[in-house]
């Protein structure tokens, strides 16, 4: 089988989405609406007959995942590359923290993929990590499936969707931030990728 479709599945809300800090690499944990977003999300995701599902290793978007796999029966691998962002400094703390400390900076990190956050990683840089997961399904180096599912997060799927269809690297902030538990489907025509859902999910 070859590579068709691809869908991008953001973890549940997790204890520092609903305290409004910045997770980054920090392990966080799903709350019990995280847990019931990723229940309910289920038989809308089961529809696209994933082959695979591949998880950050981060336990948000692992927990998220095996709701799904364990209902459907289909195999869970975990790759640290689909981890969010590296937030650096910024890391566990709120907006108006950051906003505090670093005058005009979160702006900045919002309209410049090429810029990071200190001691942190840049947009270009997590694209480039994430790029990588699909260009091996894309090799076809095993029989991975024709969908895939990668269960990740909201600021690394934002950006493996502009690096798929091939944005320009000023475009990339004008697409917008994917809720929890919401997803991206994208597939593959003529060897390019066509978006066909963005930030979707179920209503309620």
């Amino acid at each position: 089988m070859s590579l068709r479709r691809l869908v991008l599945w953001r973890h549940g809300e997790t204890d520092y989405n609903a305290a409004g800090r910045m997770q980054g690499h920090f392990d966080s944990a799903l709350t019990e609406v995280g847990w019931n977003q990723a229940r309910f999300a289920v038989p809308a995701l089961a529809r696209f007959e994933p082959d695979l599902v591949i998880s950050s290793d981060l336990r948000r978007a692992m927990d998220t995942a095996t709701v799904l796999t364990e209902t459907i029966g289909v195999p869970l691998r975990v790759d640290k590359r689909l981890r969010e962002t590296h937030l650096g400094d910024w890391q566990g703390m709120t907006g108006a923290q950051v906003d505090a400390d670093w005058p005009g900076e979160r702006d900045r990190w919002r309209s410049d993929p090429r810029w990071a956050p200190p001691g942190g990683e840049s947009r270009i840089d997590v694209a480039d990590r994430a790029a990588e997961v699909v260009n091996d399904l894309l090799a076809g180096t095993t029989e991975d499936g024709a969908t895939v599912l990668l269960a990740s997060h909201g600021g690394l799927i934002t950006t493996l969707t502009a690096r798929l269809l091939a944005l320009p690297i000023e475009a990339w902030p004008q697409l917008g931030g994917i809720r929890n538990c919401h997803w991206v489907e994208l597939g593959r025509r003529d060897g390019a990728w066509r978006l066909h859902a963005y930030n979707a999910g179920m209503p309620g």
